[in-house]
């Protein structure tokens, strides 16, 4: 490993990423969920969703009370902090692992991203059916272990999974969209992924907003197969067609305004959250810490330099200095080649001939030309050493 890649290293460990995965995402969940909420009532088939934000919400708290937006919670807060645990984890180490493999940056995020939502979704998928089948409307379930047991006793286990299939086409989507506007806007603001609030909440805002009003019409789907408000619904092509049948194409973006209200300050807070606690917890000071792989070699063109060795001067004074000169081609600024290369004591200025070499300061350097000839040069017993 040479001296670039090293310095282009995180300097947080899998425990830390988990642990800051952990609290970001019950964090995360636990603002939002009353928006979650109202965003759940919105995307439902009955009557009851014909309204906007406000009035869904006011509506929720007159008459059901003024904790109704914030009952379920409890299941979120239960498999938030393992899935996203897992969730960041298996992205930071997919996306470090892949560095080793390709040089193309948002292939990286879009796999680390598939990656970690296929370990996410399989925690998070029963939390998701307990907590919106307490978030609908009429709701028999007072409890998340009264909800959890009737949901059992009367569908079976595969009801916690009926909508998995549908919830990794949603968030495949969504979360390769969601790291590489992350990523991107992160590579155009904080290159050198130092710790730096206001660009972890503009990167995760932006990209929780793009993410969330593009994948709508999945969400719609999933929130039709976890609640069965309309009988029972087998898969994703059955519920396409009960939604279609009963709200038309506009069906598939019901609570579009909701959903990207909602994820775009819980996509701030979580990664704000996380890189946080990714920070505090390694212990190291702003300028020493990194927080995750760069793109730098996407986005600074490479560095060279060309060096000019003393050239040969037969016909001058051997005691005369050197008449050359060492070029920086980046900085253009003229330096004295006696700084970079002074001419060994024991050694004959005269007989050496002009070398250039460039030097590149990426990566993956080029092989380096030398091609050196001395003349005149004495043996090693006429230079002082030893016979023995």
């Amino acid at each position: 490993m040479n001296i670039d890649d090293y310095e282009s290293l995180p300097t947080t460990s899998v425990g830390i990423n988990m642990t800051a995965g952990a609290i970001a995402g019950v964090l995360e969940h636990v603002v939002m969920y009353p928006l979650d909420s109202v965003k759940t009532r919105m995307q439902s088939l009955t009557s009851a969703s014909n309204m906007n934000i406000m009035s869904t919400f006011q509506n929720m708290i007159t008459r059901e009370g003024l904790l109704r937006p914030i009952r379920g919670a409890s299941a979120v807060v239960v498999g938030a902090g393992p899935a996203h645990s897992l969730y960041f984890g298996a992205y930071e180490m997919t996306k470090e692992m892949l560095t080793k493999f390709t040089s193309l940056n948002h292939l990286n995020y879009v796999i680390s991203g598939a990656v970690a939502t296929l370990i996410h979704d399989a925690i998070s998928n029963p939390t998701e059916v307990i907590k919106q089948r307490m978030q609908m409307y009429n709701s028999p379930y007072s409890s998340v272990i009264t909800c959890m047991r009737d949901v059992y006793r009367k569908e079976g286990f595969k009801a916690f999974y009926r909508s998995y299939s549908t919830q990794l086409v949603m968030n495949i989507p969504y979360q390769t969209i969601h790291f590489t506007t992350y990523e991107f806007i992160q590579n155009k603001l904080n290159l050198d992924r130092r710790y730096n609030p206001p660009v972890h909440m503009v990167a995760g805002g932006a990209a929780g907003a793009c993410a969330a009003a593009i994948t709508t019409p999945l969400d719609v789907v999933k929130t039709l197969l976890n609640t069965q408000e309309t009988g029972l619904t087998k898969g994703m092509i059955e519920a396409c067609r009960k939604i279609y049948h009963m709200a038309g194409p506009m069906g598939f973006f019901k609570g579009m305004t909701a959903r990207v209200l909602y994820s775009m300050p819980a996509t701030a807070i979580c990664w704000s959250t996380y890189e946080f606690f990714k920070f505090y917890l390694c212990g190291l000071d702003r300028d020493q810490y990194k927080s995750s792989i760069t793109g730098r070699s996407e986005l600074q063109e490479p560095r060279k330099t060309a060096y000019v060795l003393p050239k040969s001067t037969t016909d001058e004074d051997p005691s005369l200095a050197t008449e050359s000169l060492a070029v920086d081609t980046a900085a253009g600024t003229l330096k004295d080649p006696a700084v970079l290369h002074p001419t060994p004591p024991t050694v004959n200025a005269a007989g050496a001939i002009k070398t250039v070499c460039e030097l590149s300061t990426r990566t993956a350097a080029p092989t380096i030309n030398l091609h050196t000839r001395h003349t005149e040069v004495k043996s090693p017993y006429e230079r002082g050493f030893s016979s023995t």
